[in-house]
């Protein structure tokens, strides 16, 4: 009897280890960030930076209407460029039950206390365009090709200027870099800057103002924050140009070109040109060759009037297809396709899907039509 006794307590001890480990297996698993199916109509979060810009409204709708058709329940957030409201919007939607949680951030540092809470809570996180930065809590990223944004505006501004066909200028330009707390404007930046450093190295491009502290041939790509656009406001780069024609442009200078990485801080430089320099006429020689990035709807206006020469379109249809197929993969419990890329935010590569952006001119404006990104009576109320 104590021979079978102690058999029995050792096959009870085993079973124990066992139930033991698996359990512990299965705390493992998840928080290395292996699919587990979640139930139809369960609930998911999604965060976006703020209502006050054209784009992340149509982002967050956009998503919101293709996972509610697809029988899930939604929470939608914007907010109001404030780091803190974000934060307290993913707690609330961890708090209402989302095991998938996207956010597009505000501040893709400040976030990440949120994130981590979520990731805790067994949710997903999926970081939207924009990358949230410093913790291991991410799980997937989806985004465009973010510095091919900076390569098509900087090689527009060449072809526009003749520099591959040996135009020996000087051409006076004035650069602009995206929000300091946009880890993205880096990237957008980086692109543009290494087709435009070797004419600014040979001299054929020159920024004779000083914004910034100045642009030569020895700024870095390191150096963007210095010709930063606080929150991409509209306000303070038409501040920033007016300072910059004030001091620089006042008594008929030429103006050659402005890189601007997005539509609202290109509206800011129109604003400031028609204010400060009137003689300056649009679809004239001494109108700057202006860029811009996400094809607003203000953007599509000016193009069509030569106020703004070229916007870099990101569909972002496309991108929450994208976002969306990702979602629908993970809730059914299966790996994530479409992976083709990885982005370092300085604590773990984050694997990514990156689309391709298209840039935009009078030639192919009618291409946001065709993509379904307006409808042909928006376009023609915009352009005519």
């Amino acid at each position: 009897m104590r021979t079978v006794k102690r058999v029995l307590a050792a096959a009870l001890g085993i079973t124990m280890l066992a139930a033991l480990g698996a359990c512990g297996g299965t705390r493992s698993t998840r928080g290395t960030g292996s699919s587990e199916a979640m139930e139809k109509g369960g609930t998911i979060g999604i965060s976006m930076p703020t209502k006050s810009e054209e784009r992340w409204n149509k982002d967050g709708n956009n998503l919101k209407a293709k996972l509610e058709k697809a029988g899930y329940k939604v929470v939608l957030s914007f907010a109001d460029d404030k780091p803190a409201q974000q934060n307290a919007d993913i707690e609330n939607m961890v708090n209402k039950g989302a095991k998938i949680v996207v956010v597009a951030s505000k501040d893709g540092t400040a976030v990440g206390p949120a994130v981590e809470k979520a990731k805790d809570a067994g949710a997903k996180v999926i970081a939207y365009d924009r990358l949230i930065m410093n913790t291991k809590a991410v799980d997937y990223y989806a985004t465009f090709q973010l510095e091919q944004t900076g390569v098509l505006e900087a090689n527009w501004l060449i072809d526009q200027l003749g520099l591959k066909s040996g135009a020996k200028g000087p051409y006076n330009v004035e650069l602009f870099s995206g929000s300091p707390d946009d880890n993205n404007a880096k990237f957008f930046f980086k692109g543009a800057w290494e087709l435009l450093q070797p004419y600014f190295q040979s001299g054929v491009l020159v920024s004779p103002s000083q914004h910034g502290g100045g642009v030569s041939k020895d700024f870095k790509v390191a150096d963007w924050q210095k010709i930063s656009v606080q929150s991409w406001k509209t306000e303070q780069a038409q501040k920033d140009m007016e300072s910059i024609l004030d001091s620089t442009y006042a008594h008929g200078e030429k103006l050659d070109a402005v890189l601007s990485p997005y539509d609202g801080i290109s509206q800011g430089v129109i604003n400031a040109i028609q204010s400060k320099r009137p003689d300056m006429r649009p679809n004239s020689d001494n109108w700057p060759k202006i860029t811009g990035q996400d094809a607003m709807e203000i953007a599509v206006s000016n193009i069509s009037k030569g106020l703004q020469g070229e916007t870099v379109f990101k569909d972002v249809n496309k991108l929450a297809d994208a976002v969306y197929d990702m979602i629908l993969e993970i809730a059914q419990g299966k790996n994530v396709s479409g992976l083709n890329g990885k982005f370092n935010n300085n604590s773990v590569d984050v694997p990514s899907k990156l689309l391709e952006p298209q840039g935009i001119t009078q030639k192919n404006l009618a291409d946001l039509v065709k993509a379904k990104y307006l409808t042909q009576e928006r376009f023609d109320q915009l352009t005519k």
